[in-house]
């Protein structure tokens, strides 16, 4: 780990509490890496702020002593209707967070998903957890490399493949410019004094190295500016890649296929032509086009068009258990969690990981007591009220 000192976890009791603690021990570059969205980020505050504007109307005199969070995907049981979504450079803010975080997911019966730009290997995953292992992909010109990938999750068993389709070419971070943040990472004037001011991780980082992006070992990735580091393993991405793409994808890959980045109906139906298992509604957070619609709100005419023929699952803003309550209300089968493991790896490391998915799982299952629902499946849309 980066930290020499355990944190104190047992004084956080949300993912907000969680990511100021990741905050303090960080230096800004990295927070700010994992934290930011594109240019005014409008796009992540309003990912936020859907979830404000729709209420509950909670059902009462329902029995929900025994309520559970338990519930499927594909028939295969979920502990609760969360699983943590592909986030990258995950190392620099704790060494092996994406171990942790996998390990994490496994305790709690949910999935966990490796991002191509992850700091640790396919292969580590693997055998680091028995869970269920998702693994997320980035349409890279560089074809060859990209069909090796995908066969490497195959042959390390991964249930399923994620194909991220909302990142043609990279966003504009302004955080990261201003930060000197660049893949792979490198030291500024601009950057050094932060990094003399968080010496723990700093003497971590010169001591063990810089966490590599192991899935992506012998492509180049390099930054040539100070202008282009916020894009630099954008520059990578392919562009070219359309549906005639993605159903090659689809017949060459045997097991789930995900979609990840669909935010209208004509999209989800020709996924779910296509062969696909689930669509994952997406605006990759807020880091790419700012000035997008929330995800939350462009779930409804997903779900409408699917019509329950494959799971619809939806990321960007959950930071409480009754923001997935809602999702789920509003037609989602689960939720994927992003910043919010995130935060939580990089304050306290494995423990931090279940400190964040123990907070969301508890703030759920009460939201569901509250609200009159023995179980997930029983938080319909009825419940939404929208001002």
């Amino acid at each position: 780990m980066f930290f020499s000192a355990s944190p104190d976890l047992r004084a956080c009791h949300s993912i907000n509490d969680l990511r100021s603690l990741a905050r303090r021990r960080l230096p800004r570059s990295i927070f700010d890496f994992y934290d930011g969205g594109a240019e005014d980020e409008s796009t992540l505050a309003h990912n936020r702020s859907a979830f404000a504007r729709h209420r509950l109307a909670p059902r009462v005199l329902v029995n929900v002593a025994q309520a559970s969070t338990a519930t499927e995907l594909w028939g295969q049981p979920l502990g609760m209707p969360m699983s943590i979504g592909p986030t990258g450079a995950l190392g620099f803010g704790w060494r092996d967070a994406d171990l942790h975080l996998a390990r994490a997911a496994q305790q709690h019966g949910i999935a966990f998903t490796l991002s191509s730009s992850g700091t640790a290997s396919i292969e580590a995953v693997a055998k680091a957890s028995s869970g269920r292992l998702w693994f997320q992909a980035y349409v890279l010109r560089n074809q060859a490399f990209f069909w090796r990938m995908i066969e490497r999750a195959e042959h390390a068993g991964f249930e399923a493949l994620m194909i991220t389709v909302d990142l043609p070419v990279g966003g504009k971070r302004e955080r990261d410019f201003r930060n000197d943040f660049s893949v792979p990472f490198r030291f500024t004037r601009r950057n050094a004094l932060d990094f003399a001011l968080h010496p723990r991780w700093t003497l971590d980082l010169l001591r063990r190295g810089i966490p590599a992006f192991e899935n992506l070992r012998g492509m180049e990735l390099a930054a040539k500016s100070s202008t282009d580091i916020a894009s630099s393993v954008g520059r990578s991405y392919d562009p070219s890649f359309d549906w005639d793409r993605l159903a090659q994808v689809r017949e060459r890959w045997p097991r789930k296929l995900i979609v990840k980045g669909i935010c209208r109906a004509e999209d989800a139906q020709r996924a779910v032509a296509l062969g696909c298992d689930a669509i994952v509604v997406s605006n990759h957070g807020g880091r790419q086009l700012d000035g997008a619609q929330a995800t939350l709100d462009a779930l409804p005419e997903v779900v409408a068009a699917v019509a329950g023929r494959i799971p619809v699952l939806l990321d960007g803003g959950i930071r409480r258990g009754v923001d997935a309550a809602k999702a789920l209300a509003l037609g989602a089968s689960a939720v994927l969690l992003g910043r919010a493991t995130l935060f939580g790896v990089a304050a306290g490391g494995a423990a931090g990981a279940l400190r964040a998915l123990d907070l969301l799982k508890d703030e759920f299952l009460r939201t569901q007591q509250l609200c009159g629902a023995p179980h997930p499946g029983a938080l319909s849309a009825d419940l939404i009220r929208t001002p």
